[in-house]
């Protein structure tokens, strides 16, 4: 079923991503990683490497003939997470963890490289590595690797991400918008504290507080289209330091996803109005930011048509997953306001393994036998487009 030459390298892909998995490191400060790949490609034949950003690297790699240039993107961070998994090979830093398989996303666009570099005489165009750091903190790597130009003249392209959802060896693919925009807001109430057995000389944030996260749950339910996807989470509540005290201020703080372009455009000013209305009746006072994250990664119909034939060709039918939007944000979004891409889950979860925990999470476990699947589809993805 596989390419022989996959097959081949599979041993040393796996070796690449255990290596990577017990030497994790946190969004920008992925150093060793940066070193571990430039090391690693660096006798690549073919290969021009180069670190644009502080952490993060870029190998290109031209092929024989003119074409068009395409880009596929890994991302190389790791998460502030205690790993609590028994693996030989878990990770030696503690309070870190790769637990979103970007060590597989790296050995598998390493493996790519190589493989494609011994195709470079067929090769019509330029194909552009970049494997990506800081994926997981605002405002991202990809918007520093696209500052830094890398993504200058680069026509389409390309993303993956491991995932647990679905069975390994499947395809998750949507046309449109696939994964959700990713905000922030942070509120603070400012009321009058004081004594516990004397409420009616304070102005009392804590219930304040409450009436504002009960009713920022209406925003979705009443203020939004129902078959709009969207949501509203408060994550973080912060107040007081003492059981009969009342305090003086509460903070708030939390997460908005929405996929349509106007929702996200009107949602700070709904929320901030609710804010409002609930302080003043109370008679409080309130501060409240709205940060904007990672916008929502769409894919082109063309290229996703493309890569569900692929996929369809490379594997069978039975591989393509049709999935519904996802909610997790991601930086590859970026990329696409210079040019059209697409970005496929690939199934890594397997039950008789063990590996059906979710990503972020102590106990992550990945299907290693997904990885000779995202090579090999990496490698035939290039060929297709610059042959």
């Amino acid at each position: 079923m596989f390419l022989p030459e996959v097959l081949e390298i599979e041993g040393k892909m796996i070796a690449w991503r255990r290596h990577l998995h017990k030497k994790p490191e946190l969004s920008f400060q992925e150093r060793q990683t940066t070193d571990y790949i430039l090391e690693q490609l660096g006798d690549v034949p073919g290969l021009e490497l180069t670190t644009p950003t502080k952490t993060g690297v870029v190998a290109t790699l031209k092929g024989a003939q003119p074409g068009r240039v395409i880009a596929l993107r890994a991302d190389i961070d790791a998460l502030p997470i205690q790993e609590e998994t028994d693996l030989l090979f878990a990770s030696e830093t503690d309070g870190v963890m790769h637990a979103c398989g970007h060590d597989g996303h790296t050995a598998m666009q390493m493996a790519a490289a190589v493989l494609l570099s011994q195709k470079r005489e067929q090769l019509h165009g330029e194909v552009r590595f970049l494997f990506q750091h800081a994926e997981e903190l605002p405002p991202g790597g990809a918007e520093e690797m696209v500052k830094a130009g890398v993504i200058r003249g680069v026509s389409e392209i390309y993303g993956m991400h491991l995932s647990s959802s679905f069975p390994t060896g499947t395809f998750g693919v949507r046309s449109g918008a696939l994964t959700s925009a990713t905000d922030r807001f942070d509120i603070k109430i400012i009321g009058k504290g004081g004594h516990s057995a004397f409420p009616e000389t304070c102005i009392d944030p804590v219930v304040t507080a409450a009436q504002t996260i009960v009713a920022l749950q209406t925003v979705v339910a009443r203020k939004i289209k129902a078959i709009e996807p969207a949501v509203i989470s408060v994550c973080m509540l912060q107040a007081g330091q003492a059981y009969n005290i009342i305090p003086g201020e509460v903070s708030l703080t939390g997460s908005t996803r929405t996929f349509d372009r106007k929702t996200r455009e009107e949602l700070p000013s709904t929320l901030e109005q609710i804010v409002k209305g609930i302080c003043e009746s109370a008679g409080a006072m309130y501060e409240f930011q709205f940060t904007r994250g990672y916008a929502s990664v769409t894919n082109d119909q063309v290229l996703t048509d493309n890569g569900r034939q692929l996929i369809q060709r490379t594997f069978g039918k039975p591989a393509v997953l049709e999935i519904d939007p996802l909610m997790p944000g991601e930086d590859f979004s970026a990329f696409l306001d210079f040019c059209p891409g697409f970005f496929v889950e690939l199934g890594a979860r397997n039950e008789k393994e063990g590996c059906i925990v979710p990503h972020h999470n102590s106990k992550y476990l990945m299907d290693e036998a997904a990885l000779r699947y995202g090579a090999e589809y990496l490698y035939e993805l290039v060929q297709d487009r610059l042959s």
